[in-house]
């Protein structure tokens, strides 16, 4: 995972975005599938739990459908609303509506006081 992504998309949500540091968690693991894997970043709600993960790649990989098929799966344990997709350069973010079993892509990463 590149360091310098993560770095710099902390600190964005940190700074512009008012996400609270305490509700933040890198490398995060979960079971799935009965094999080991990390989230990159997850922010909790107030309760601890899930609300958000963040998925980095480096700059020069480009965000296709297998990046977020990677997400999508950690997703299926973690189950938050939220999921982003950063290579530094590109970012994407989608809400995840159960009851109607879809998502929607936003035209900018939401502030926390918005989620």
């Amino acid at each position: 995972m590149p360091s310098w992504v993560r770095q710099h998309f902390v600190h964005f949500l940190l700074a512009h975005k008012g996400y609270p540091q305490a509700l933040m968690a890198n490398e995060v693991q979960v079971q799935l599938n009965g094999t080991k894997k990390r989230c990159d970043t997850v922010l909790y709600r107030r309760d601890l739990t899930a609300r958000m993960i963040v998925e980095y790649k480096a700059p020069e990989i480009e965000i296709t459908q297998k990046v977020f098929d990677q997400i999508t799966r950690y997703n299926m344990v973690l189950k938050v609303d939220y999921l982003i997709v950063s290579n530094g350069l590109q970012h994407y973010c989608c809400r995840i509506d159960y009851e109607h079993n879809s998502y929607t892509f936003l035209q900018d990463i939401p502030e926390y006081q918005n989620l």
